[in-house]
């Protein structure tokens, strides 16, 4: 592991100037502290517990954690859109957005140790695994903290109501005179539950019963995956007049499915998605969809992660819960006699 004496021989400078120059010291040249901050960087160098870079004051950086364990990442565009809003309002209050890597130089740190060592004021987290141990440890930091779609007690969470958006879904679906409606459901999380309770809430209400083949687990943002599900539902013995998907992607691949299988959407089966991205009202039909507000999420987010950073005695952790618009669209056919 490199030391901050190998830093010192590598740009020909002394130990203190090095250990100056990576705790911000203004005595220190901008040029040379640089200099010594990308050397640091390229032999992989952190800070020991016994040398701990002092943080002397705000960096105007806010640390973006984008897990690279999601396939869909920056190519997606409902993160994509969150995190250009995001970046935009930050930018008005003077930060900079630096993405969080496992990767420094020839060094792999976690997650935590990487804000650490860019002195990030705070950190935002748009998407992650949130049972992987390093994004605990992240959120349970003394760095402020704001995450999407994820409820904790050390973090500020900034959610859209996805009980009420599925509520509104269903009763529209069903308002439409669907009673066998199939849910390809996300992975276990928040947002997955949330959804399933106003499902479940939803036919319940209306005296609708939901056949234990009509629910399944499927995976976000994945379009094959969904595909073939929704191939497996319109071979049950009684299949579903409707199907919801997990998002607007996953529809895209139901929609696909119900294709390969010779039928159109909606005159022989409907489909529904959620998220509202701009590609599933480009097609034709439009998708029928729950709409969350990107651009409110990604701004709301950077305001109380900057007020979490900036007033951290009067800034609450609380989940701020954003409305949901339904899009009526043309993929749920109305078959009311």
């Amino acid at each position: 592991m490199a030391t901050i004496k190998d830093i010192a021989e590598k740009c020909s400078v002394s130990v203190s100037t090095v250990s100056k120059a990576l705790n911000g010291y203004r005595d220190i040249g901008e040029e040379k502290r640089e200099e010594i901050k990308k050397v640091a960087i390229e032999l992989g160098y952190l800070p020991t517990n016994g040398e701990k870079i002092l943080k002397t004051k705000k960096t105007y950086n806010i640390g973006v954690l984008f897990s690279t364990l999601f396939d869909y990442g920056l190519r997606n565009e409902y993160f994509a859109h969150v995190l250009a809003s995001f970046k935009e309002r930050a930018a008005l209050k003077g930060y900079d957005i630096t993405f969080i890597e496992q990767n420094m130089g020839k060094r792999s740190m976690s997650f935590l140790e990487h804000c650490r060592y860019r002195n990030f004021d705070g950190v935002f987290i748009v998407c992650a695994d949130f049972t992987q141990t390093q994004v605990i440890e992240l959120i349970n930091s003394p760095f402020p903290v704001v995450t999407i779609d994820q409820v904790s007690n050390e973090a500020i969470s900034i959610l859209s109501d996805n009980y009420d958006g599925m509520r509104q879904l269903v009763q529209y679906i069903i308002d439409c005179g669907h009673e066998r409606i199939a849910y390809i459901h996300g992975n276990k999380s928040s947002v997955t539950h949330n959804r399933l309770v106003g499902f479940h809430n939803t036919m319940k209400e209306n005296g609708l019963s939901i056949p234990e083949d009509y629910m399944i687990e499927g995976i976000y943002r994945n379009s094959e995956f969904c595909e073939e599900l929704a191939i497996n539902l319109m071979k049950l013995p009684v299949p579903p007049t409707c199907i919801l998907a997990p998002d607007d992607h996953a529809a895209l691949g139901v929609m696909n499915g119900i294709r390969k299988a010779g039928l159109r959407v909606p005159e022989d089966i409907s489909v529904a998605g959620y998220d509202g991205i701009l590609v599933s009202q480009a097609i034709e039909p439009r998708l029928t969809t729950i709409k969350q507000d990107t651009d409110k999420i990604g701004s709301e987010a950077a305001r109380q992660l900057i007020n979490l950073i900036e007033s951290p005695m009067t800034t609450s952790l609380d989940s701020v819960c954003l409305k949901v618009e339904l899009i009526k669209g043309g993929t749920v056919r109305n078959i009311k006699k």
